[in-house]
């Protein structure tokens, strides 16, 4: 049997020689459930946490539903999930034989996320990096969605175990970005940008989250986070800026209470402009 690569800084040029990097992207890939026609599949990244992918992937989901397509979410933050407790989502995904049926969010939104197969949303979930992916793969593999225009997979931070599954697993069509606007989000932004690349991902825009708050008596905007460096970053990258989320307390506040199916994320027109048809 070939060796398979262990250099863990390889790149596209020193891993050309490798069995692995023979094999062609989909030849990774798993199959989807049989009774599943998704078309597209929408990552929603970033090289660290905290900047607000869930909240991005939900509002996305959120719009794209508005618009009349039929949407999903995959939770795959496995260790951190938030989106049932977003949506308000509670109790047990119902099973069907071997094979699973996703929650459904008041707006019509399927969610599939392991806090619906946990005794509760407090069970932390302790696993190793292969059996975190293999549950991504069986969101895949063993749940029923059901024709979807699109599924938005809410991404784990970082370019680690998860990532990886899902961008050699999954049929991923492209992948928005998230940030915040502090200079070290620079390099955080294109360690992903940079992962896509190598796993021949699309990148269809940057979205800027935290990008001001806007004081409700004046209107005036500022800045918490300092100044903005994401027209920097799509400078350098080509890749365009479709998104900029100011710290809104009223959208926290629908998070919080579990309503997030009532949120309008007009900055994220643009966005869902970028979406593969």
């Amino acid at each position: 049997m070939a060796k398979e690569c262990s250099n863990t800084t390889c790149d596209k040029t020193s891993c050309e020689g490798c069995p692995s990097a023979k094999k062609g992207k989909g030849e990774f890939q798993v199959p989807v459930n049989g009774a599943s026609r998704i078309r597209h599949v929408i990552g929603v990244v970033s090289g660290k946490g905290g900047v607000g992918k869930s909240l991005v992937a939900a509002s996305l989901a959120n719009g794209m539903a508005k618009k009349g397509f039929r949407v999903g979410i995959l939770d795959a933050d496995i260790t951190g999930p938030s989106i049932p407790r977003m949506y308000g989502l509670k109790g047990s995904a119902m099973a069907q034989g071997e094979e699973i049926i996703p929650m459904e969010t008041k707006n019509g939104i399927k969610v599939m996320s392991v806090n619906l197969l946990l005794p509760s949303e407090e069970t932390p979930v302790i696993w190793r990096g292969p059996i975190l992916g293999g549950t991504v793969k069986q969101f895949w593999t063993d749940v029923i969605w059901g024709d979807l225009d699109y599924l938005f997979i809410d991404m784990p931070p970082g370019t680690g175990d998860v990532p990886l599954t899902v961008f050699q697993s999954l049929p991923v069509d492209g992948v928005i970005i998230v940030s915040s606007p502090q200079d070290l989000v620079g390099l955080i932004v294109k360690k992903a940008l940079n992962m896509a690349e190598m796993m021949e991902i699309p990148v269809l825009g940057l979205v800027e989250n935290y990008s001001y708050v806007k004081c409700p008596d004046c209107g005036k905007m500022i800045k918490v986070f300092g100044e903005s460096h994401i027209e920097d970053i799509a400078s350098e990258t080509g890749i365009p800026v479709v998104g900029r989320i100011p710290v809104d307390p009223q959208m926290a506040a629908l998070v919080d209470a579990g309503r997030f199916d009532e949120v309008e994320n007009g900055y994220l027109e643009s966005a869902q402009a970028v979406m593969p048809e």
